[in-house]
């Protein structure tokens, strides 16, 4: 039987605070999804996603709060969603509700108040990063933004995200400190989404951020990438109280 390979966050979240970065290794997908695709929506085997998300259930309370992310900046409470909510963040207060969010370059996002009193996953994908869903999520929470703890988990890495400079005016349309956060490469750029989600972070009043330098795009052994595979599987970020 496959197990699936985590990474465990490493961040002083409190005791009861559980969450788990899935890999792309332990599952049964073959070929373009090999191994432990989770994405119900890419063209695998849908008994193979099936197997590979029955695979996470022992280390997790309950069968997550999957999404129908589209790149934008609704976020649901978990614990009220209906099935295959259409938002790209959600969050909860309750116990054994697992927040989830899926990703191939995408920035995951976890979020946990000091006092371990409510939750977060969000999918900031350059286009809902940029729309602010990080503060939509923020915003959502019933909790002071400066009691707030930040993960970022793997997403494309800076010397492999290059976007044309109309991307680039875009997140200095929403704030020009992200001109720090872009380097010429040639005629486009190389942009970082890890620096881009920590000033975002920081304007709200989060200054406890950890996690990111991890590239989906280069480590090919470990991660599922779009924009290097084109076609390929998802990973999990989950977390959830206990």
């Amino acid at each position: 039987m496959p197990k699936p390979e985590f990474i465990i966050p490493d961040w002083p979240a409190p005791a009861r605070v559980k969450a788990l970065q899935t890999t792309r290794a332990g599952g049964v997908s073959s070929g373009n999804y090999a191994s432990l695709n989770l994405g119900d929506h890419v063209r695998d085997d849908p008994q193979h996603v099936a197997h590979n998300r029955q695979l996470l259930s022992p280390f997790l309370p309950t069968e997550p709060v999957w999404l129908q992310q589209v790149h934008g900046i609704r976020v649901i409470d978990a614990a009220a969603a209906s099935c295959l909510e259409t938002a790209d963040a959600s969050f909860t207060t309750r116990s054994d509700v697992v927040c989830v969010t899926m990703t191939a370059d995408c920035l995951p996002v976890l979020l946990c108040d000091e006092a371990g009193t409510a939750v977060a996953a969000i999918h900031a994908g350059w286009r809902s990063l940029c729309d602010g869903v990080i503060e939509a999520t923020v915003n959502s929470m019933p909790v002071k933004a400066g009691r707030l703890l930040a993960w970022l988990g793997p997403a494309i890495g800076p010397d492999a995200f290059e976007v044309g400079g109309e991307v680039r005016a875009q997140f200095m349309a929403q704030d020009t400190q992200a001109e720090t956060a872009f380097r010429a490469h040639g005629e486009k750029w190389l942009g970082d989404l890890y620096t881009i989600a920590r000033q975002r972070l920081n304007h709200l009043g989060i200054q406890r951020i950890y996690g990111g330098g991890r590239c989906t795009y280069n480590e090919v052994d470990t991660f599922f990438s779009f924009r290097r595979d084109g076609e390929t599987g998802r990973m999990a970020t989950m977390i959830w109280l206990e």
